[in-house]
């Protein structure tokens, strides 16, 4: 008779061997989880959500991650009813990782009894759903672990490729799976030095005719007809009108749209249009973040070294609710609201407020490192404090992080080396000299 810490351990290690959330590597830190959380919080939970099981299912992880387990077993069984009813079944091959989630949790919680028989029906559905290919999950798993990786990670976008096309292989038919794949290999390129060939914009062309109805989709294609030098302004407008009869979701197409409209029509339209979305809807929080950095682009970029004051104190307004409302992602709008600040009647002192806060705060080295460079840029533009921007410049490289704050601050450096000028440039070279790759 196998005793009780026998049981435990092959129960944990049929728990190990489960295709969920609770064994994908899905382990950030506390902060990277509640800006997470933030995210997930904004996808659009409508009827009819293709994704919605999927979204709740990782909701549901993300909530146990943080240590709220009833939230989690309520998302987690929001899950379970919203495949039920997208798929008009009672059981499928898609509740296989809704039904993991659920072993683990109940583990966790310490109610083994209610793990095993999760792990029993699991069985059951592996025996009755068997994948198509012997060398492959099921494509209802890929697909959900395909997404789940894309949503979390930038640096698993790759690999979400790779589920996706596995997915997709064995179950052609599933509209949702290709259009999900086409967005994140177009958000995998945005954040790549590789360029947007035809035969991508061609790809995303077919996914737009399968899936009409995808007007985040039908946002990303305009956006890359406008970068080959299209004609796009009638069409963005239709698209327009569409989005904004539709429920308020971070991929119901707004944000997307609004850069559209910033780079390709007016800066005024994109105004006019977060405007009227967010009149629309006065108490969704998605919108005031998308009116936030639209008027950031308004004030920062686009105009006159002085636009309006109303124009200034609306993006202020905007800011600070947005801050407010984001807690736990709001660094980089902290950062806008400085530079904003400087806009208003050169209201120096508040901006340099705002960043000595942030400073002084605990942060994730990607996240100092982009607040160091950001700081250089702001206080050789708005200060002329020219050692004190090499200061910071030289701190943003200092952190062993890939990305392109970090590229900016070492060309930046490098510019100023070649120049010869300063006297801080022995210094320079010898600093980049020593550097730590990544």
């Amino acid at each position: 008779m196998m005793s009780a810490a026998q049981s435990e351990t092959t129960l944990e290690s049929k728990l190990e061997a489960l295709q969920c959330h609770f064994t994908w590597d899905l382990d950030p830190s506390r902060s990277v989880l509640l800006r997470r959380r933030e995210t997930f919080e904004d996808i659009g939970t409508e009827e009819g959500n293709s994704w919605l099981g999927h979204i709740y299912n990782l909701r549901g992880f993300v909530q146990y991650k943080l240590g709220l387990t009833e939230d989690a077993q309520s998302l987690f069984n929001k899950a379970a009813e919203a495949f039920r009813q997208m798929r008009s079944a009672d059981e499928g091959p898609w509740l296989v990782v809704n039904y993991g989630n659920l072993a683990w949790l109940n583990h966790h919680r310490g109610d083994q009894a209610e793990s095993q028989a999760y792990l029993t029906k699991i069985d059951a559905l592996k025996n009755k759903y068997p994948s198509p290919s012997q060398d492959e999950l099921h494509p209802e798993i890929c697909a959900e672990k395909a997404w789940t990786l894309m949503k979390f990670s930038r640096d698993k976008r790759q690999l979400a490729a790779d589920y996706f096309q596995r997915a997709i292989k064995m179950q052609p038919d599933m509209v949702e799976w290709n259009t999900s794949h086409i967005i994140g290999l177009v958000k995998a390129l945005k954040h790549s030095n590789k360029k947007f060939g035809a035969d991508m914009l061609e790809k995303m062309r077919i996914a737009k005719e399968q899936d009409p109805e995808n007007l985040y989709l039908a946002a990303y294609y305009l956006e890359q007809c406008g970068k080959k030098g299209q004609r796009i302004e009638d069409e963005a407008r239709e698209l327009a009108r569409k989005v904004l009869r539709n429920p308020v979701s971070s991929y119901s197409g707004i944000k997307p749209l609004i850069r559209v409209y910033n780079h390709y029509i007016s800066v005024d339209e994109a105004i006019e249009l977060a405007d009227e979305a967010l009149e629309n809807h006065p108490d969704e929080r998605y919108l005031k973040r998308c009116a936030a950095l639209c008027y950031k682009w308004e004030i920062l970029f686009y105009r006159d070294s002085r636009p309006k004051q109303s124009m200034i104190d609306r993006g202020i307004s905007l800011h600070e609710e947005a801050i407010s409302l984001y807690p736990h992602s709001s660094l980089l709008k902290n950062v806008a609201l400085a530079d904003i600040y400087v806009k208003s009647n050169d209201d120096q002192a508040k901006a340099e407020q705002i960043f000595q806060e942030l400073l002084e705060r605990e942060l994730e080295p990607a996240d100092k490192q982009m607040l160091y460079n950001r700081y250089a840029k702001h206080v050789f533009l708005y200060r002329q404090e020219y050692q004190r921007s090499i200061q910071y410049h030289m701190k943003a490289a200092a952190i062993p992080h890939q990305s392109s704050f970090r590229g900016n601050s070492i060309t930046t450096l490098e510019k100023i080396k070649a120049k010869g000028r300063n006297r801080k440039c022995r210094e320079i070279e010898e600093f980049l000299a020593n550097l730590q790759k990544p």
